[in-house]
């Protein structure tokens, strides 16, 4: 079954993906993100520039079949009935609704920020994978900073 994780409090969730990603493919996971057409051009060009030293390599869903293979992370908005994704290992969700396919991957991360809206549609996601029997993981991120410090 699916393993579900909620990352709560990210202060700038695209920053936040870019180091969840940056961890992930260094682990040697492949990891499809997905998300709105605004977030997911955002999300490319800081993959680009957020770090001075090193290169997250990734490409969009559409992309020649070749180059989707090659890169660890996948930028699709629609993971259902879209391109077909060969990576079934990480979905990191970064959208307001529910990725349709989560299913398919191993496990599923769920980035909410600390704005309000935001966190009452995250609740609803929450609320329908617990209601299909998933066990759901909780990470607090206010809390961790606050262990670092």
């Amino acid at each position: 079954m699916t393993e579900i994780a909620f990352h709560f409090n990210a202060p700038d969730k695209l920053a936040y993906a870019c180091r969840l990603l940056r961890k992930a493919v260094n682990s040697g996971a492949r990891v499809v993100v997905t998300g709105d057409a605004a977030t997911l051009q955002a999300l490319d060009t800081l993959l680009w520039t957020f770090s001075a030293h090193e290169f997250l390599p990734h490409c969009r869903a559409g992309s020649p079949a070749e180059q989707i293979m090659a890169s660890p992370v996948v930028l699709a908005a629609q993971i259902e009935g879209g391109a077909e994704l060969p990576h079934h290992q990480v979905l990191l969700n970064l959208g307001d609704d529910m990725a349709q396919g989560y299913e398919r991957f191993e496990r599923v991360i769920e980035v909410v920020t600390l704005d309000e809206q935001e966190r009452q549609k995250a609740r609803l996601r929450w609320k329908y994978y617990a209601d299909r029997g998933y066990s759901i993981t909780r990470h607090d991120l206010n809390l961790k900073s606050m262990e670092t410090h």
